[in-house]
């Protein structure tokens, strides 16, 4: 025992002395002596405290607390401890504090109990957490021992909660915002929803209220009473907004029971008051305390709903008594208004309060009604639905129903629309108020709305009925005067006027209301007495309808319907139009009610072209809604109003607009004729042309439905629909609808342009399409129409530019000149006309009257073109005479006189001209012409692209120039970019071209210029590949009278028939450039070399009767042609058709005449010239002349033709051939001896030439030389494997060495030398049918014969050359019906199929 005393005392001197390590030593020693030592655990604690041991000290002082529980040493030990680590241990510090306090209530020392508590919460105010500091005050709460003990010596418990309020304020704010900033980044998280989720889920857990209601409790100053009140009814009323509707009953008694607390105290708390005077489901406003209304606009006289109930305290409809100053003597807040307010001013505070308080139903409710009231229909509807809104979000916040509230808002909301733009909303008002009926049957306001809807809908019968029920439940004038305007209507006009007149005694008048009720009454007296009795002298008589009609207005200076019926009087029965205006234009001034008065004035206007107040009026009659009769309504819609805007909109060309309002005419009246007219019109020019049609096909169903005697003339809708269908390209259908109109109407001018201009635009389509025959037809009908209109209207603009137009016409189609009526148009001309007109641009294009005159008279009978470019030219200049006053047309004129200049240089470019200037006078007058017309409208693209155009030639940089800036203007336009592409093609710049060009292309891929002129490019590159595949394409895309197109792509085609021999026979290849040449032949009668390529395609095509045709008209005119110039150009071209033309009278058989042109053509080609061309045209012309010998039996001249043509062509084997052939036929043995010779020479020199070796095997066989067969044979199965053979020499092939296999079968037999033959030649060509053929004949077996029909099919066009006759012989020898049937599709001119079929059969 000494032995732990002495370790404590030493541990106490060390730790005096500071020295910490030897006090925990001692303080162990004396615990390992005696572990329930409580001084040794508190030295050893003290210890390690100081040696910041903090673990090992707390477990030590644990210890020393659980030996001495009430000693204060070790728990202070413990504080210490705590306090050195900071907010670390402040939940095991409450704890220890609350004991020590404790321990010393014990000894009653409140003095260090108060001491603790106060250390401990000042402690964890500064380093605990807002929750710690909260439960480090919850100590000193009233029910604590601490409280009970410390009472007066502590802070008071309102205090104390104060803070915690604050703290659990600022902790429930951080919770909600932090939730809030969480869930709305999940996915499909919305910010209302998850915020009303996170209040509700905090405010229901939250024990603020009840922490509020404490503080009420315990605080004894009343401000901060007021204010907790608040707080705490705030509260409530935050957390019964997020609540659920099942639990929100019990939450919202507590909000009504505080709010109702603070309203008892006068209180000036708005929510509290809202909540008292909103939340009263009240019929109507009278129903609410005055007095509590009184208060709340003195308590908040800024607040939006006390401006709006002081306005109602003074307002009309307020039923409340009148608060007057002497009500508040013995009070002493701000005293009410007590001078009355004037009616705008009680206005402008209730609209300043509805904007100051948005949200508050009893607000938009009294200001709903008061402008019910003032008859604000409009605004009435808008107030009332905001206040629905507001209600239902009312209704849905508290959880009340509010049925009463909700019942007299659409019952305000149903009335204003009974009258708001009548009849539009009375479906909606009607369905309102059988709402409103069905639980409250005896509602007056719904009862008289029911009847006014029926009266307006012509349902009088229901109407009385539910009139004369609200009568029964409130007796009105008002009402009873309705009821007896029914009766009036429904034809009981007696009874309807007894009723009236009883209303009128009774009618007290006491303000301008009172007016209008017997301006009314009157009026509709006098209505029933003009109805009574129709006659004319009854409705003249002023003392009867008249009369009421006049005091009507003296009741009431504003009563509209009274002024349309006396303007009805005025117009109808006085006589005194003036007058009757007047009437019409004040009634329609009141009341864009009055639909009978804006009619009227609206037809006033329309005869005077007043069509801006046509539009004034008709707008005006649309807005007021009158127009459409609601769902079920007995009455008709009022459709003109529409009908008249869609005209003025129409004469202001806004079709959009046009079309709306004539649909919503023709909504309303289906048969309403002249907006059927109208809406097609307005298709029409809006470009809609298929709508249009509809439109007026339907109008013409309704003129033979409604017939003449209803709509009168009807012509313009068969013009109108001619318009349509010309627009749509149905020329033909457009012409017959003039023709018909004409036909009625015989000089409307716009009906013969139109068909004149019609007929052109036919033959334009036609030159387009190819049909130049038909083309041609359309202008003369055209020029008929032209002579007739030019007899009574010759001075139009648009008959000179036709009459251009349609001698233009002749131009492009150059074949149909000699139809050119010459005579005719020339009449045209001068036809009441001053000469001088056409002397314009006389200087430049030397063409005016008289050299007109003379040219015609001197002309070549033959050639027509020139006096048809002339006679476009003075058309055209005569049109431009015809627009003077016009701008516009003179500039389109400028624009087509300089078109037809231009043509009229490219028409003549090709004829012999005296100088320079003489070939370009039209050109230079183009270049005028279109400077005009850019002077008169330089905004116009296409004028500078014209411009452009005519000066490529002339002038370079102003052609430049005139292209950028036509690009400028409009840089969308394909025409454009490819001639500026052109232009710098033709000045040398490639890249700049290709890039134009490319955005040609890109802009319209349907314009072919620009794929020809990318053609061009690529063969001035020479890519001719290229240019040939461009060529092609544009082409297919091209119309007919593309002629530069036709030219390049027949061009093209040729050439490369020309450097691709396989090709050469195909028909298929040949068919689009034939195409494209005829067509070319009728458009350009001059394109003489491109004839020449025709029948040079003609031929291969093997249409030799054609091609001779044509040749035999080319040939006189390149004889005219070198007799005019002696050029030896043109002497070698005519040589050459000489040539071509006896070799396709040869082929056609006719051998005499192919003799005299082969000879002609040697006659003409015996020059020394040594081109290429001569000698191609000499061999040529040899060839034919002995060929042509040959097949009329004079062998010599044949062989003498053939020597001659082995010494132009150096003994060419092909030559050598025909020359072996016509010396075998001779028959001679010497000739065929001669023959062989030349086979065996040509075979030295041309060892690989085909037609040698196959030749020379059919000889050796026909010699029967069976060593020559044997040598020959070799060569010929040689030949199989080359690919050059074209499939008619593989044909000859095949048969020559089946031929030989017969004829030299060997030691194997014959049979199986032709099977052994056949089989050699499937293996050495087993794409091609001809083994196959063999082989299947031989056999008779299915297999090889499918194999040939599959092979033929395959090498057939496009894939392979094999011609049609011979896959029409595959398919015959095949021995089966359906395959002879296919031979004989293919080539029905062919025996074998015939042949095949019939011995099937």
């Amino acid at each position: 025992m000494s032995s732990v005393k002495a370790a404590l005392r030493a541990a106490k001197s060390a730790l005096d002395a500071q020295q910490y390590e030897s006090a925990i030593e001692n303080a162990n020693k004396a615990l390992k002596e005696d572990p329930k030592n409580y001084h040794a655990n508190v030295f050893l604690g003290l210890g390690l405290e100081k040696q910041s041991r903090n673990e090992e000290s707390e477990q030590a002082y644990k210890a020393a607390t659980l030996l001495k529980r009430n000693d204060p040493l070790a728990w202070q030990g413990l504080i210490s401890l705590y306090e050195k680590q900071g907010d670390r241990k402040l939940d095991e510090y409450h704890d220890v504090a609350s004991h020590l306090a404790a321990v010393f209530i014990a000894v009653d020392d409140k003095t260090r109990c108060q001491t603790v508590v106060d250390k401990y919460t000042d402690y964890a105010r500064k380093c605990g957490s807002r929750p710690q500091y909260r439960h480090s005050l919850e100590i000193l709460l009233p029910g604590s021992e601490l409280y009970d003990y410390l009472e007066g010596r502590i802070l008071h418990p309102a205090y104390t909660y104060t803070k915690i309020a604050e703290i659990v304020e600022q902790d429930e704010k951080e919770k909600i915002n932090y939730e809030i900033g969480q869930r709305r980044t999940r996915l499909g998280a919305k910010i209302d929803q998850v915020t009303a989720d996170v209040k509700r889920e905090v405010l229901q857990a939250s024990d603020l209220e009840a922490i509020y209601q404490h503080i009420v409790d315990w605080t004894e100053d009343d401000q901060t009473r007021r204010s907790y009140e608040e707080k705490l009814l705030q509260h409530a009323y935050d957390t019964l907004v997020v609540l659920p509707s099942a639990q929100k009953a019990s939450k919202r008694e507590e909000v009504v029971r505080l709010a109702q607390g603070l309203v008892i105290l006068k209180h000036p708390f708005t929510l509290a008051w809202k909540v008292t005077l909103e939340w009263k489901d009240v019929e109507c406003v009278e129903d609410l305390d005055a007095g509590l209304l009184h208060e709340y606009v003195e308590f908040f006289p800024e607040d939006g709903l006390a401006k709006v109930l002081q306005g109602f305290f003074d307002s009309e409809i307020c039923a409340f008594p009148r608060h007057t100053p002497q009500d508040d003597e013995d009070n002493e807040t701000q005293p009410m208004r007590s001078v009355a307010m004037s009616a705008e001013e009680r206005l402008i505070l209730m609209a300043d309060g509805i904007e100051d308080s948005p949200a508050s139903t009893l607000a938009l409710r009294i200001m709903a009604e008061y402008y019910l009231y003032l008859e604000e229909y409009e605004t009435a509807v808008e107030t009332a639905r905001k206040a629905q809104h507001e209600l239902a979000v009312v209704s849905r916040t508290s959880g009340l129903p509010l049925t009463n509230i909700s019942d007299a808002v659409d019952v305000i909301l149903a009335t204003a629309m009974v009258h708001y733009r009548a009849p539009r909303y009375h479906p909606e008002a009607t369905s309102m108020f059988e709402e409103i009926l069905a639980r409250k049957p005896t509602n007056t306001a719904a009862l008289i709305g029911v009847g006014l809807i029926l009266e307006e809908r012509e349902e009088l019968d229901k109407a009385v009925s539910f009139l004369e029920r609200a009568l029964q439940q409130a007796p009105s004038t008002m009402v009873k005067a309705e009821a007896a305007w029914c009766k009036a209507s429904r034809g009981d006009y007696q009874t309807g006027i007894s009723e009236l007149e009883e209303c009128l005694s009774q009618l007290e008048i006491l303000d301008s209301r009172t007016k209008t009720l017997k301006a009314q009454i009157l009026y509709r007296i006098g209505m029933c007495l003009w109805d009574i009795d129709q006659s004319k002298s009854s409705r003249k008589d002023r003392n009867k309808a008249y009369a009421r009609f006049i005091s009507s207005l003296q009741a009431d200076m504003n009563y509209a319907p009274s002024y349309t019926i006396l303007g009805l009087y005025y117009t109808d029965y006085a006589r005194d139009k003036a007058r009757a205006r007047k009437c019409f234009q004040k009634a329609f001034e009141l009341s864009s009610s009055e639909v009978v008065a804006a009619e009227r004035l609206a037809q006033s206007f329309a005869r005077t072209s007043e069509w801006d107040l046509v539009e004034v009026v008709a707008q005006r009659v649309v807005e007021s809604g009158r127009l459409r009769p609601p769902p079920g309504s007995k009455k008709k819609g009022i459709s003109w109003p529409f009908a008249a805007l869609g005209v003025v909109q129409l004469n202001i060309q806004d079709y959009p607009k046009s079309i709306v309002s004539f649909q919503s005419a023709l909504r309303i009246s289906p048969k309403d004729y002249y907006s059927w007219v109208g809406l097609g019109e307005s298709y029409h020019n809006s470009g809609r042309y298929i709508a249009a049609t509809r439109a007026f096909e339907q109008a013409q169903k309704l003129e033979e439905e409604l017939g003449p005697e209803l709509l009168g003339d009807t012509w313009f809708t068969k013009y109108m629909l001619s318009n349509v269908k010309r627009e749509l390209g149905e020329f033909g259908a457009a012409i017959v609808g003039y023709k018909e109109v004409l036909a009625v109407r015989t000089r409307e001018y716009g009906v013969s342009i139109a068909s004149l201009q019609t007929s052109i635009e036919a033959a334009w389509q036609d030159i387009e399409l190819g049909f130049f025959g038909r083309a041609i037809d359309k202008v003369q009908e055209a020029l008929k129409t032209a002579e007739d209109l030019v007899i009574w209207r010759k001075d139009a603009f648009n008959l000179w530019k036709s009459i251009g137009d349609l001698c233009s016409v002749y131009t492009y189609i150059q074949s149909y000149l000699t139809e050119f009526p010459l005579q005719a148009v020339s009449g045209l001309l001068i036809t009441d006309c001053d000469s001088d007109v056409y002397s314009l641009l006389a200087d430049y294009d030397h063409l005016d009257w008289a050299t007109f005159k003379s040219s015609i008279a001197n002309h070549d009978p033959r050639s027509l073109l020139g006096p048809c470019c002339h006679t476009a030219i003075l058309a055209y200049k005569r049109a431009i005479s015809c627009c003077v006053n016009d701008s516009h047309a003179r500039a389109v004129a400028w624009y087509n006189l300089g078109w037809a200049e231009h043509r009229a240089h490219v028409c003549q470019s090709g004829t012999a001209a005296d100088n320079e200037d003489n070939a370009f006078k039209h050109l230079k007058a183009s270049v005028q012409c279109f400077k005009r017309a850019i002077e008169l409208e330089s905004g116009n693209s296409d004028f500078w692209n014209s411009l452009g155009t005519v000066t490529s030639q002339l002038n370079p940089r102003v052609a430049q120039h005139a292209f950028v800036r036509s690009l400028f203007i409009n840089d969308k336009s394909a025409r454009a970019w490819t001639n500026l592409g052109v232009f710098y093609l033709v000045e040398g710049d490639s890249q700049l071209a290709s890039d134009a060009f490319t955005r040609a292309q890109s802009i319209d891929p349907e314009y072919a210029q620009a794929w020809l002129a990318q053609g061009l490019l690529a063969a001035h590159l020479g890519e001719t590949s290229e240019a040939r595949n461009l060529f092609a394409h544009a082409f297919e895309i091209a119309s007919a009278s593309a002629t530069q197109i036709q030219r390049s792509y027949a061009c093209s085609t040729l050439d490369h028939l020309l450097s691709s021999p396989s090709i050469s026979g195909d028909t298929t290849t040949l068919l689009q450039p034939v195409l494209a040449l005829r067509q070319l032949s009728k458009q350009s009668s001059a394109d003489l070399p491109y004839e020449h390529i025709c029948s040079l395609l003609l031929e291969r095509m093997g249409d030799h009767a054609e091609a001779s045709e044509r040749l035999s008209a080319i040939c006189p005119r390149l004889e005219a042609e070198y007799e005019m110039s002696e050029s030896v150009e043109t002497l070698a071209r005519f040589a050459n058709a000489k040539t071509d033309l006896s070799r396709s009278l040869l082929a056609g058989g006719k051998f005499a005449s192919a003799v005299e042109n082969a000879e002609t053509a040697l006659d003409l080609s015996v020059d020394d010239d040594t081109s290429s061309m001569r000698q191609r045209t000499r061999l040529s012309a040899h060839i034919s002349l002995g060929l042509s010998h040959y097949y009329l039996g004079s062998f010599d001249r044949a062989i003498e033709a053939f020597k001659w043509a082995l010494s132009e062509s150096q003994d060419d084997p092909d030559l050598v051939c025909l020359l072996a052939q016509v010396l075998w036929a001779k028959g001679g043995e010497s000739e065929r001896e001669v023959a062989s010779q030349q086979l065996f020479n040509s075979i030295e020199r041309h060892p690989s030439h085909v037609g040698t070796i196959l030749l020379l095997g059919t000889v050796s066989v026909l010699h029967d030389d069976q060593d020559t067969v044997e040598a020959v044979s070799d060569d010929l199965r040689v030949l199989w494997t080359r690919d050059d053979l074209t499939p008619q020499q593989r044909k000859q092939l095949a048969h020559l060495l089946r031929v030989i296999a017969i004829l030299y079968p060997g030691g194997k037999g014959q049979s199986v030398a032709r099977t052994f033959e056949a089989t050699t030649s499937v293996m050495l060509g087993p794409s091609l049918p001809y083994g196959w053929s063999q082989l299947s004949r031989i056999t008779n077996e299915p297999h090889p014969a499918e194999m040939a029909i599959l092979t033929a099919v395959k090498k057939a066009p496009p894939r392979g050359g094999l011609n049609v006759e011979d896959v029409s012989e595959v398919y015959a020898e095949a021995h089966r019906g359906v395959d002879a049937q296919r031979s004989i599709m293919f080539a029905p001119w062919k025996p074998s199929g015939w042949r095949a079929l019939s011995q099937l059969g």
